[in-house]
């Protein structure tokens, strides 16, 4: 099977080429990707702990889902795409807001990526890929808000960026 490949953009998210995903984040070339935020009738934000055998970031908190998206596919079927093959289930999403961010890991690659934030509403359980994720939960976003505070090292970097920056986009 040939490896995946990450769509390049530049900082206007237009396409400037393909890159297989493991080269894009040996040289931090900026691609695009999206992190899907599912939410309950309760206002809380269902999390997903990273499958520990991750090449990045295992075993951390992070949102519902997130990836890349394929050459041709559009932001929407991307994040639906996604969130059927980790979380096991669908549901209506809406994009929000974009950003770019540059995340190094200890183990030489880079995240630089364009990443696009579509939320979304389901009331039920996931039926989680445990080859994806190794845990989730509810939270309330006031909870999850304090809790990287206290212990930020349990967090992707991504989700941190976007609690920090982009938190009014996820309230409304």
């Amino acid at each position: 099977m040939a490896e995946e490949k990450v769509v390049l953009v530049n900082e206007q998210d237009e396409q400037i080429g393909l890159m297989p995903k493991m080269e894009a984040h040996e040289k931090a070339v900026l691609h695009r990707a999206f992190s899907v935020f599912v939410f309950n009738d309760k206002g809380e934000l269902m999390l997903q702990k990273r499958a520990l055998h991750k090449y990045h970031s295992p075993g951390l908190w992070t949102n519902t889902c997130c990836s890349h998206q394929r050459d041709g596919e559009s932001n929407l079927a991307a994040g639906l795409r996604r969130l059927q093959e980790e979380m096991g289930f669908t549901t209506a999403l809406t994009e929000k807001t974009w950003f770019i961010y540059k995340a190094p890991f200890d183990n030489g690659l880079t995240e630089h990526e364009l990443d696009h934030i579509l939320v979304g509403n389901f009331n039920h359980s996931p039926s989680v890929n445990k080859e994806e994720v190794a845990d989730w939960k509810w939270m309330h976003l006031e909870d999850v808000k304090s809790d990287i505070a206290k212990n930020p090292y349990l967090y992707t970097e991504w989700f941190k960026i976007i609690f920090d920056k982009f938190y009014n986009y996820l309230e409304s």
